[in-house]
């Protein structure tokens, strides 16, 4: 597996990867004064001439689509901690991470290049889209609606049956009740626009 990015996201990334047995055959960033991640040289060279899938690990959610974007790599399947619970009935995009603690339930539909972030709830039947990232302790109740790149901000919940636009985010905290359109920044219990 090639990861991409070597911060403090792709740490955790590459212990799920550990965990599920996965073995990691570089690890790449562009910043050259990034020299091991781990146990893990990195390199930056950016010409990959590999069949083993990739895994994106940088949280940001528009360089995670920047990325996907240019590479032309194959991408790897989700990468799930054991200490996740996924229902069996929910489907999960490639290039995601459910990260330790994350509960998914039934007929939850994840997109692609997801971050379900340690201790998130996502419940019966939502729907996220690609490139979105719902934070840690973040809850979306049953048939939640979450665009493409769109950040549910930490501890954040969300009630039953809202659409979240893309390019969304939401504070830390924030309690939704309502629908929230595209492009859109919304704080506070509940949540409102802020400028």
């Amino acid at each position: 597996m090639i990861v991409i990015g070597a911060s403090g996201h792709a740490k955790v990334v590459i212990e799920i990867a550990e965990a599920m047995g996965k073995s990691i055959d570089m690890v790449f960033d562009k910043d050259k004064s990034k020299v091991k991640l781990f146990q893990y040289p990195i390199t930056h060279i950016s010409n990959f001439d590999m069949d083993a899938p990739f895994i994106i690990a940088i949280g940001n959610n528009g360089t995670r689509r920047h990325y996907a974007d240019l590479l032309k790599l194959k991408v790897s399947e989700a990468l799930i901690h054991p200490a996740a619970i996924v229902s069996p009935k929910a489907v999960i995009g490639k290039g995601s991470v459910i990260m330790a603690g994350a509960i998914v339930n039934a007929d939850a539909q994840i997109g692609n290049h997801v971050i379900i972030n340690s201790g998130a709830v996502v419940e019966h039947d939502c729907v996220i889209g690609d490139f979105s990232h719902i934070s840690p302790n973040a809850s979306l109740a049953g048939g939640v609606i979450i665009g493409e790149e769109t950040q549910i901000g930490i501890g954040a919940t969300v009630i039953q049956g809202v659409t979240i636009g893309n390019k969304v985010v939401v504070g830390a905290g924030a309690v939704v009740i309502r629908s929230i359109e595209d492009h859109d920044k919304v704080a506070g219990v509940p949540a409102k626009t802020i400028k």
